[in-house]
């Protein structure tokens, strides 16, 4: 059976049993991971990041605004970073999963992401994205329109002062990586506690090492700024991977795992040079049909195979994300909350 894909929506045609298992076959080609690319990105990131972190150190003594100059690139090895810690918690960056398991442990203290608590929880995400009926664990949180109008007015402000772009996209960020994460949540297991603990352990040694070696303010002027630009960027690309125009959203009965990847996850197109800081996870429509594809495999799996070549996300067209507050229910879109307005009368209209 020939597989056909539409430029912008998922062709009804491919969600036949048997086009489901063409499409896991072609992924499939893709999923085994190799130890020379592997082992490459980890010395094209980790090393690069010590070294500018170490620049930034010296650039203290000459000015701080070379210093925050430095934070711009170090910041992008940082994210390569947590690309990396990512894949490792998907089992596809190296075969071995104790491999992965020891990687990812020491990236997360790296991107300061408890590697098992966050595993856990994005794992979650994978299994529920685009589901209304699951939402609430390892994503931005998306109310429909009803949901928003019948909450009180306090749940109201929070919610817009969460999804406001400003906070979302700066503060929000921050002290998600810097505080949230240094707490497990109520349904964690004992290796997802612990991870926590072992992370912060971590994180509280270098701190203490640093702040003797170099001193404290020292380590705080260097290692704010690249947290506060690189949580910003991170939680920017995993908001525009989901909160885009078109995107899919449906409940329980009517959810569709093919769907939820192909349309319910955006391919961001961004230059070469941003493309390879993010580690290909602008591909996030086939990641989320097989994380278990590295990220270096990916580019040349949508290359090769134009099932997967849906409408793209431009930088430009991303912008219009930032509006993006609500989803509506029956008009099947993300919306502003100028939305709310014609809903409203939508419902009038009805009534009457």
């Amino acid at each position: 059976m020939k597989i056909v894909a539409k430029d912008a929506k998922l062709d009804q045609r491919l969600i036949s049993s048997e086009s489901q298992a063409s499409w896991r076959r072609i992924l499939a080609k893709y999923q085994t991971p190799e130890y020379g690319p592997s082992l490459w990105q980890v010395a094209n990131t980790i090393i690069p990041y010590f070294i500018l972190w170490y620049g930034m150190y010296r650039s203290l003594s000459i000015s701080y605004w070379l210093t925050l100059l430095l934070a711009i690139p170090t910041t992008g090895f940082m994210v390569r970073i947590f690309i990396i810690f990512h894949d490792c918690g998907h089992g596809s960056f190296f075969k071995s999963r104790r491999a992965n398991d020891i990687m990812g442990f020491l990236t997360g203290i790296l991107s300061f992401t408890p590697y098992y608590e966050w595993k856990h929880n994005h794992a979650i995400h994978h299994a529920t994205a685009g589901n209304l009926d699951r939402r609430g664990v390892g994503d931005v949180l998306t109310l429909t329109i009803d949901e928003y109008l019948q909450l009180p007015w306090w749940k109201k402000l929070g919610y817009r002062i969460m999804r406001n772009p400003l906070i979302l996209f700066s503060l929000g960020a921050f002290i998600i990586f810097a505080f949230v994460h240094r707490f497990s949540s109520k349904s964690s297991g004992k290796r997802e506690r612990m991870s926590v603990a072992w992370t912060n352990l971590a994180l509280a040694t270098i701190l203490v090492v640093l702040s003797w070696l170099i001193g404290w303010k020292e380590y705080l002027l260097i290692q704010a700024p690249i947290l506060f630009i690189a949580t910003s960027v991170g939680v920017w690309l995993f908001y525009v991977q989901h909160n885009f125009d078109g995107t899919y959203w449906e409940r329980q009965d009517k959810w569709e795992f093919l769907k939820a990847g192909l349309d319910g996850s955006s391919f961001y197109k961004l230059p070469g040079i941003l493309q390879w800081f993010t580690g290909n996870i602008g591909y996030h429509h086939i990641h989320h049909l097989s994380p278990r594809i590295p990220n270096y495999k990916l580019p040349k799996c949508h290359k090769e195979n134009p099932l997967f070549h849906v409408r793209p996300l431009t930088i430009s067209t991303s912008l219009r994300s930032l509006r993006y507050r609500l989803w509506d229910e029956e008009a099947k879109l993300m919306v502003g909350y100028e939305a709310l307005k014609h809903y409203r009368d939508r419902l009038q209209n009805t009534a009457g």
